[in-house]
């Protein structure tokens, strides 16, 4: 194997630097899915695959996905939360792929928080 190189060291910090979060001034939104087991069992994985399907047609670059384990909310499962920077972060429960395509289209992209299905807004 090669040996790494300061140059490439640099390179890979700033690719780090890039991918993470909201205070690097480059991410606008960051999109959380909740897949621990009892999320995955609920649908979070389609939840997951409708909202890369949205995030490649949008074709933004301030918007990062993520995932995370199971918040501890098991009956409010697929869980998504969105923090927009500027906003408090929003969880939403029992998502499903139109859910997530309509959080997106209106929360992430206009701003309109989908009260709907809102479990909690943090402050």
């Amino acid at each position: 194997m090669p040996k790494l190189t300061i140059e490439d060291l640099k390179k890979l910090r700033d690719a780090a630097r890039k991918s993470t979060s909201l205070r690097e001034g480059e991410t606008t939104v960051k999109i959380t899915v909740h897949m621990g087991t009892c999320g995955i069992a609920a649908g979070a994985r389609e939840v997951m695959d409708s909202l890369l399907e949205e995030m490649a047609e949008a074709d933004r670059q301030d918007i990062r996905v993520m995932t995370a384990g199971c918040m501890g909310m098991c009956s409010s499962e697929p869980n998504v939360t969105v923090e927009a920077k500027g906003q408090a972060p929003v969880i939403y429960q029992h998502m499903d792929r139109n859910r997530m395509r309509q959080v997106f289209k209106r929360h992430v992209l206009l701003g309109e928080v989908q009260t709907d299905f809102a479990l909690a807004r943090m402050k």
